[in-house]
């Protein structure tokens, strides 16, 4: 059996990032390491068995990247601090993961990412996430850019819809979008991808490989 590929998770401790670590935790291909700003979120999920690192996305992150082959960037300042953290957090770790060399970066944005303007109430934070996703595709990284609708936190259906355009909005589960976010992590799956995913009919594994 070949040894199970680090994923740093950033975002760890965030509601759809705490779904992403126990589907990494149970993966026979995968093993997260936690991404925590805080010790007792530290203690808390190495209680749990889990890898973590301390790390601030507004500080420098290169120690944050060493141990990690692949990265999913789940966190968000929930408005709080757009700039620091949505946008150029995202792009330190994108910088920091291109150093060291990071064979997959999985990044969580947003329908409306491409077209900030459609919405005046969340203007600035798709904008913020358009620069993250511009700066990801400009990285010479392998990435899968997964843009979701509304997030819900009702049970996951196993189920999606998946087009890079999907020209209508709704919602999905953060647990469907957390595991859209780790079937990306395989290097066949949307390389060098930005997709929009609602809930819809078609199992995960099978949209994410259409």
């Amino acid at each position: 059996m070949s040894e199970r590929k680090n994923v740093l998770v950033a975002g760890a401790n965030g509601t759809t990032g705490r779904i992403i670590i126990n589907l990494l935790k149970a993966s026979e291909t995968y093993q997260p390491i936690a991404m925590v700003r805080k010790q007792e979120q530290k203690d808390r999920f190495e209680k749990q068995g889990v890898s973590t690192v301390l790390a601030d996305l507004e500080v420098d992150l290169s120690h944050a990247v060493k141990n990690a082959d692949k990265v999913i960037f789940a966190a968000g300042s929930k408005g709080k601090n757009i700039i620091g953290v949505d946008q150029e957090g995202a792009k330190s770790l994108i910088d920091a993961a291109k150093d060291a060399g990071i064979e997959k970066f999985v990044m969580l944005s947003s329908m409306g990412a491409d077209n900030p303007s459609v919405s005046n109430d969340l203007e600035d934070y798709l904008r913020a996430k358009q620069n993250a996703d511009d700066h990801l595709r400009s990285s010479g990284l392998n990435y899968s850019i997964v843009r979701p609708g509304h997030l819900t936190d009702e049970d996951g259906t196993g189920k999606i819809k998946l087009k890079e355009k999907l020209k209508i909005e709704g919602s999905i589960s953060r647990a469907d979008v957390a595991k859209t976010l780790v079937e990306a992590l395989e290097e066949d799956v949307k390389q060098k991808q930005i997709f929009e995913i609602l809930s819809g009919e078609v199992p995960i594994e099978k949209a994410v490989r259409s």
